[in-house]
């Protein structure tokens, strides 16, 4: 039970993180050519916020009490990024969807090393959302994220934040 209240109560976060760094970044560019890539990434997004909202309810997990710093921080961060410019906003989406994918990776080898049968539905559920997650990561390469400012610098920071988020969500 603690795992999976660990597994539900981070990826909720990340999700709801997610969902505000689009929101910052169509609030700054939704208007641009990058409007339409980016409000196709968010809408998949809330659908992956819409499902962890009914697994916290159906397993009875509480959110992590960080989630209005996580509303304030994923809005700034997506608008700050897209203040840069299409690439930067593409940076953003490269260095965020990464990381979820490689923590949605982590959960599955954890879920299948302990009973894969018991959490099919889950295991399910973070498959799809990881490779909805690889894939807007290979649509911000796509769309010359490599080609931000200090893309390397811009990648490792906001990956970075990404890591922090995830150790402080999984326990508070």
């Amino acid at each position: 039970k603690a795992v999976i209240d660990r597994i539900i109560r981070v990826d909720h976060a990340g999700e709801f993180g997610a969902n505000r760094i689009y929101a910052g970044q169509m609030a700054v560019l939704g208007r641009s050519s990058a409007g339409p890539v980016i409000q196709q990434m968010w809408n998949q997004e809330k659908d992956h916020l819409k499902k962890f909202n009914e697994l916290m309810v159906a397993y009875r997990v509480r959110p992590t009490i960080l989630l209005p710093f996580w509303n304030v921080a994923g809005f700034v961060l997506g608008a700050g990024s897209a203040l840069l410019g299409k690439k930067g906003a593409m940076a953003c989406t490269v260095a965020v969807e990464e990381s979820i994918s490689d923590h949605y990776n982590s959960q599955i080898r954890t879920l299948v090393e302990g009973d894969p049968e018991k959490y099919k539905e889950l295991l399910q559920i973070i498959k799809q959302f990881r490779d909805d997650e690889r894939e807007h990561h290979d649509i911000g390469l796509e769309h010359d994220a490599e080609a931000a400012p200090a893309y390397s610098v811009l990648k490792t920071a906001i990956q970075l934040g990404c890591k922090a988020a995830i150790f402080l969500s999984e326990r508070i």
